[in-house]
C-alpha cells in the first residue's frame, strides 16, 4: 500500500464521516470508513422505508442513519463526502464549511492519494465511449488499469490496490469537477454544448466546472481538446502543459486529424503519421471517429501504433450506445439510451444510419433547448414517438422545423415504455430500424440511462 494512502486511512481512525447520499460512489466508501475505525453517518433523503434492506445492512455495520428531508441539517462530521450529484453550494454544505468539516468527494480524495498516472475525461457527448476506449488501448498495451469515475464504478474503494506502474482512466462530470482542483496527467475534453442547466446555475457556470479538469495540471501535463468545438478551442490558451488538438476538420500542429477521406493522421509538428482509415473502426457514426481521435491523442507515445490499429478494429463499443438488441421479422431494434441530450443524439443514433428510423425520445427536462434537435429529427426520423417531460419540447423543435409538414415524421405519444415498444412495433416494416435515443436524461421514469436501457431492452427481448 501507498504510503499516502495508509496515512489516509490511519488518519480517520476516530473521526466522524458523514456520507450524503446512499448512492453507487458512496456505499462502498461507507464499509471501508467504518471498517478503518472511522464513525460514519450515512445521509439520503429516502426514507427507511424506501432504503429497504439496504437499511439494515448499514445500521448491522455500526453506521448511523440519517434520513428523510432534514438529511443534511446539522451535520456534525469532520469530513463531509457529497454525492456527485448534489450540487456543491447547498447552503447546508456551506454550513458545514464554515463550522470546519473538509467537504469533499470520493473522487478528489482519489486524485489526491493515487499513486499512478491518471488519464482523465470530460464532455458533454461522448466522454463514457472515449473513457472506454482509452483503458482498452492501455489494456492492450499490457498496463493495468483501474476504469472508474462517472462511468459508473468508484476507484477509492480500491485505492489500496494500485500500484504505481498502473494506470488510472476516469470520466468526469460537471458535478464531480466543480469543486476539484487537482487535474489528471493527461486530460481529454471531447465537445461542449448546453447540458445539465436544471442543476448549474448558468452554461458559464456548466463551462467552468469542465475547465477543472486541465486548469491544475502542471507543465508536464497533457490536455487533449475538440478543435472543432466553438468552447472547447476556446480553452487553448490557458492550458499549461502539452496541448493536443483533435479534428476531423482541418490538421492542427499536434494531434490526431481526419482528412475528407476519413484518412486518420497523427499530427507533431511539421510530420503526420498514419494511423489508419475511419472506415476501419468497428463502432460506426461521426461521433465515434472523434472519440477516437481524442483518445489516440491521449494515449500517442504509450500506446504502440499496432495497438491502436488492433483495438480500433475490434472493440464493439459499449453498453447503451448504439447497441443492437435483437432483429426482429426484419427490424433492428437499437438501444442508445446513453442519448442524454439533443446532441449525443442528432450527432450519435441520428448520424449512423443510411435510412430514415422510427425513434423513441423524451425524458426528464435538464432545462436545456432542443431547436437544433427539430431539423435533424425531420431529416432522419420517420415516426418519432415520445414520452416523458421533454416531449413537448422536442415536438415543438420539430413541429417548428422550415422542413416539417404534416407526417414527415410522423409523431405519436406515449405513456410508458412498454407503450412505446408496442407503438414502434405497429409501425415498423422489414427493412426499418428502430433506436431508442431520448435526447433527454432519464430521472422522471428512471434512477440513471442504464436503468431505462435495460428496461427496454427486456420490452424488446420480450416480443414475440
Amino acid at each position: 500500500m501507498d504510503s499516502r494512502v495508509e496515512a489516509f486511512f490511519t488518519s480517520i481512525k476516530g473521526k466522524t464521516a458523514a456520507f450524503c447520499g446512499i448512492g453507487g460512489s458512496n456505499l462502498p466508501l461507507i464499509k471501508i470508513f467504518r471498517e478503518k475505525g472511522a464513525r460514519v453517518l450515512a445521509c439520503d433523503r429516502r426514507t427507511r422505508e424506501q432504503l429497504g434492506e439496504k437499511a439494515e445492512e448499514l445500521e448491522a455495520l455500526g453506521v448511523e442513519l440519517r434520513l428523510g428531508e432534514t438529511y443534511l441539517q446539522n451535520l456534525e462530521a469532520d469530513m463531509i463526502f457529497r454525492t456527485p450529484g448534489m450540487k456543491f453550494t447547498l447552503p447546508e454544505l456551506e454550513d458545514a464549511r464554515r463550522r470546519g468539516a473538509a467537504v469533499t468527494s470520493e473522487m478528489e480524495v482519489f486524485f489526491d492519494l493515487c499513486p499512478c498516472k491518471i488519464y482523465a475525461v470530460t464532455g458533454s457527448d461522448g466522454k463514457t465511449t472515449t473513457t472506454t476506449i482509452i483503458s482498452e488501448l492501455l489494456k492492450a498495451a499490457g498496463k493495468t488499469v483501474h476504469l472508474g469515475g462517472n462511468i459508473g464504478r468508484p476507484l477509492l474503494p480500491e485505492i489500496a490496490c494500485v500500484q504505481p506502474g498502473d494506470v488510472a482512466v476516469v470520466e468526469l462530470s460537471s458535478f464531480q469537477l466543480i469543486s476539484m482542483r487537482k487535474s489528471p496527467a493527461v486530460a481529454v475534453v471531447t465537445n461542449l454544448s448546453p447540458n445539465h442547466l436544471d442543476v448549474h446555475k448558468d452554461m458559464q457556470e456548466y463551462i467552468d466546472a469542465k475547465k477543472n479538469i486541465f486548469l491544475h495540471q502542471n507543465a508536464f501535463s497533457r490536455t487533449v481538446l475538440n478543435a472543432d468545438n466553438e468552447i472547447t478551442a476556446s480553452f487553448a490558451p490557458e492550458v499549461r502543459g502539452q496541448l493536443f488538438q483533435f479534428s476531423r476538420k482541418g490538421r492542427s500542429a499536434y494531434g490526431a486529424w481526419a482528412d475528407a477521406q476519413g484518412n486518420i493522421y497523427m499530427a507533431q509538428g511539421g510530420e503526420d503519421t498514419f494511423i489508419l482509415n475511419a472506415s476501419e473502426i468497428k463502432i460506426p457514426g461521426a461521433i465515434n471517429v472523434e472519440n477516437y481521435l481524442a483518445a489516440i491523442s491521449a494515449v500517442w507515445g504509450d500506446v504502440e501504433l499496432e495497438v491502436i490499429r488492433q483495438v480500433a478494429r475490434n472493440f464493439g463499443g459499449v453498453e447503451h450506445r448504439a447497441e443492437l438488441v435483437r432483429e426482429l421479422d426484419g427490424v433492428r431494434w437499437y438501444n442508445d439510451s446513453i442519448g442524454t441530450s439533443p446532441t449525443r443524439t442528432a450527432r450519435g443514433t441520428l448520424s449512423l444510419y443510411d435510412r430514415k428510423i422510427i425513434l423513441i425520445a423524451g425524458g426528464y427536462d435538464k432545462k436545456i433547448p432542443y431547436d437544433a434537435l427539430g431539423p435533424v429529427i425531420v431529416e432522419k426520423v420517420k415516426t418519432l414517438v415520445l414520452l416523458g417531460a421533454t416531449a413537448p419540447k422536442i415536438e415543438a423543435a420539430v413541429l417548428a422545423s422550415p422542413a416539417y409538414h404534416e407526417g414527415n415524421p410522423k409523431i405519436l405519444h406515449a405513456a410508458s415504455m412498454e407503450e412505446a415498444v408496442q407503438l414502434c412495433r405497429k409501425e415498423a416494416e422489414p427493412g426499418d430500424i428502430v433506436s431508442l435515443s431520448p435526447a433527454s436524461a432519464s430521472f422522471d421514469l428512471y434512477p440513471n440511462f442504464a436503468e431505462r436501457g435495460n428496461h427496454f431492452k427486456r420490452i424488446v427481448n420480450d416480443l414475440v
